[in-house]
């Protein structure tokens, strides 16, 4: 009664609660427990100097596998996430780490609707617990009544959410003695590797590796500014590899156009780029030819970009003689559009192809078999988030690498696998090499760093050879 009085006759509102669902299962002899639910996240609040108790302000879905009869002293746990930002974590949950994952075909060879889940026998779950996170806004997680929810759509916001999320798991599920790896894709490599340095710093959490899945920690890479070139020879090697796949350079091996491409944007292309009205006719004609060779654009319109093309100018200028457009996320698929004049496509060929049956498996997977009911939408990859804010980095490129470059420098057990799809036109892997490359560590921990390639785009696990391979990589990491 006395909280009914001081909420003016009101019954009092529930304080939000944890709604995590705990099941069993025994697939082909894998015995695990899956928790599915939402965590309350609370933050310690002052008035005045004066603590006020920690109040809640998110609630942020995960969905957790633990293999059952394991030590937990020896087995490694991975949390997983993905990018956008505004996306959850459903394409690592059920295209490639989980143990069950979506059916949907390939680039040519596309499922039908509706769409089916299976056994994922080259689960990493064999080898690591699993944690998957949707960040603020994105699957089921949401502010709390009455929270902002602009307080998580940032750099930091983030960041500091996740890793809350992180540091309350390993401690309620007594893991800080695990071993401990974080795998992101996209966005989530470079919230990643801001993790590694922030866990260290805020909760004196050190990992033993990040697995970065299409890897961006320099956006800057990636951006096509008037008057800066970085990102025109860094994607180079990309639009030569999707060429190459539309059957632009013959009958020659992906590896061998591969290394020309690479070749012309280590050295001649930004030479070029960076002489501009310097170069003679000769030189230019030259850069005009070779460019457009390797990405098989004509000379006419690499000498109208004024050896630019932007990438979705590219994607939308390749195949236009036959009438499609190819995608960015990989540049295997393709598309049809309304109109074959125009500048931009309108919507990217191969996210068409994935949304459909990502979102259908999620959404039927976590009610049918994880037991888990919530009559919010799931959003895979949620609008809301934007503008996203990147207020840390005002006046400079949003760039971690050197967070990642401190906790390595701290922890020199700190490993990385890095891995790319030739056809991601999203994160391009020769953009990757050359952050990389740039990483403020010694020579020692070069070591530490290794790549892996796949012929194949951003989520190359659609590809079933890639995803196979992936697999196996991923397992002999956390082994």
């Amino acid at each position: 009664m006395a909280d009914e009085k001081n909420n003016g006759g009101k019954p009092a509102e529930a304080e939000p609660a944890d709604d995590l669902k705990v099941t069993h299962h025994d697939r082909g002899g894998l015995r695990y427990t899956a928790t599915a639910g939402r965590v309350v996240l609370r933050g310690e609040s002052h008035t005045d100097d004066a603590f006020d108790g920690h109040k809640a302000k998110a609630e942020m879905f995960v969905v957790a596998y633990t293999l059952d009869g394991a030590d937990p002293a020896t087995r490694p746990v991975t949390f997983a996430f993905n990018g956008g930002p505004g996306s959850s974590s459903v394409w690592l949950h059920v295209g490639l780490l989980g143990p069950r994952r979506v059916v949907m075909g390939d680039a040519g060879a596309l499922t039908p609707p509706p769409y089916g889940l299976t056994d994922n026998h080259e689960t990493l779950l064999h080898h690591s617990d699993l944690v998957f996170i949707d960040p603020v806004s994105t699957g089921y997680s949401r502010a709390v009544k009455g929270g902002k929810s602009k307080e998580y759509h940032g750099f930091t916001g983030d960041v500091e959410s996740v890793g809350e999320l992180i540091r309350l798991w390993t401690s309620r599920n007594g893991r800080w003695s695990s071993p401990k790896y974080l795998c992101g894709e996209s966005y989530g490599t470079l919230r990643a590797a801001a993790l590694a340095n922030h866990l260290q710093d805020k909760h004196g959490m050190w990992l033993n590796g990040l697995m970065l899945v299409s890897s961006v920690l320099n956006i800057g890479t990636l951006e096509f500014h008037p008057h800066l070139d970085v990102a025109y020879p860094l994607f180079l090697p990309t639009y030569a590899a999707i060429a190459h796949y539309h059957g632009l350079h013959g009958d020659r091996p992906l590896r061998e156009v591969l290394a020309e491409a690479e070749a012309f944007a280590d050295q001649a292309y930004p030479w070029a780029l960076a002489r501009g009205s310097r170069l003679s006719d000769a030189e230019r004609t030259a850069a005009v030819g070779q460019l457009a060779r390797l990405t098989g654009l004509s000379e006419d319109y690499v000498d109208r970009v004024d050896l630019r093309p932007e990438h979705v100018r590219f994607f939308t200028e390749l195949l236009r003689s036959r009438r499609r457009t190819v995608g960015r996320l990989d540049g295997r698929f393709l598309g049809w559009d309304a109109d074959y004049g125009r500048e931009h496509w309108t919507s990217d060929p191969s996210f068409d192809a994935i949304m459909g049956p990502y979102s259908a498996a999620i959404n039927q997977y976590l009610r049918a078999e994880l037991d888990y009911a919530n009559d919010l939408p799931y959003r895979a990859l949620s609008p809301d988030v934007h503008p996203w804010s990147f207020k840390e980095f005002e006046g400079e490129h949003v760039n971690v690498a050197h967070k990642l470059a401190a906790a390595m420098r701290a922890n020199p057990h700190l490993r990385v696998q890095v891995a790319c799809g030739y056809h991601d036109g999203a994160t391009p892997y020769y953009a990757s090499e050359h952050t990389f490359a740039h990483l403020e560590i010694p020579a020692e921990l070069r070591a530490n760093i290794e790549f892996k390639y796949y012929e194949a785009g951003h989520m190359m696990y659609v590809h079933e050879p890639s995803r196979l391979a992936q697999s196996q990589h991923l397992a002999d990491f956390v082994r």
